[in-house]
């Protein structure tokens, strides 16, 4: 997953780029802990991908009403 490569720092930017378009299409499937997760490992690794943070932001929008504490935490901070 995304969030074991973050947190391995295996933060290679051909595997985040594919990894980022890979989420991009399936993100509305995303339950709120997949989200946040996935916000917060590509904010840890560094990686900048605005179609992901915007597809992520529209998908957290919509799944707000889901999400717990954590969820919100971690979200806010990957933003």
């Amino acid at each position: 997953t995304v969030w074991a490569f973050a947190t391995a720092g295996h933060t290679s930017p051909a595997l985040f780029d594919a990894l980022a378009a890979a989420s991009i299409a399936c993100v509305g499937d995303f339950n709120p802990q997949n989200l946040a997760n996935t916000a917060w490992s590509f904010t840890t690794a560094r990686h900048a991908s605005p179609a992901l943070y915007d597809a992520l932001a529209a998908a957290s929008t919509a799944r707000v009403g889901d999400f717990i504490p954590q969820d919100f935490a971690n979200t806010a901070w990957a933003f």
